[in-house]
């Protein structure tokens, strides 16, 4: 998957505001446009170009928290999901006992269960995202520099925030789709 922050000429950071994202999206495109570009690729300086379409998915990617810190952890070398599908003690047996709880709850009033879930699921969807954004920013600090074992962990532990926070994206659209 090609590096979306250097597609649109960004930081690889976590802490991008979609204004920040919008303005690079929109300079990147308009240097794309038949009048400036020439056969419709944007020169990185590397003669390989970008495409409109890179330049969309680079976009889509780093709209989303969740897919902005996928990209993030892979530009900085942590582990991808196929790699390490570890979760936090406890969590997949939380889950499970959730999920009862709330198809308990759906059979019983619908329409007040969707949107207690919902409303719990945007709630933890958030405390993740927080959690992520803390463990990236603390990442390159003190101890945990660049190629250190502590720098390793911390991907890791990124990685494993991630995959708890996948869960609870999937619960999301489960529960939308109930609707």
């Amino acid at each position: 998957m090609p590096d979306p922050f250097s597609i649109l000429g960004l930081p690889p950071r976590f802490d991008l505001h979609p204004q920040q994202i919008q303005r690079a999206y929109l300079a990147r495109s308009a240097r794309l446009h038949p009048d400036v570009a020439a056969a419709g690729a944007l020169d990185e300086g590397d003669g390989t170009g970008v495409s409109a379409a890179a330049l969309n998915q680079a976009r889509a990617t780093l709209d989303r928290p969740d897919s902005r810190a996928e990209a993030l952890l892979a530009a900085l070398g942590g582990p991808s999901r196929e790699q390490d599908r570890s979760l936090p003690a406890g969590f997949l047996e939380e889950m499970m006992d959730l999920r009862e709880t709330i198809d308990a709850e759906l059979e019983a009033d619908r329409g007040a269960a969707l949107m207690k879930w919902e409303t719990w699921a945007a709630e933890r969807r958030s405390s993740h995202e927080r959690a992520v954004a803390a463990m990236f920013d603390a990442l390159g600090q003190g101890d945990t520099a660049v190629g250190t074992e502590k720098y390793a962990a911390a991907l890791k532990a990124v990685r494993m925030e991630l995959n708890a926070w996948r869960y609870i994206e999937r619960l999301i659209e489960q529960l939308r789709s109930a609707d």
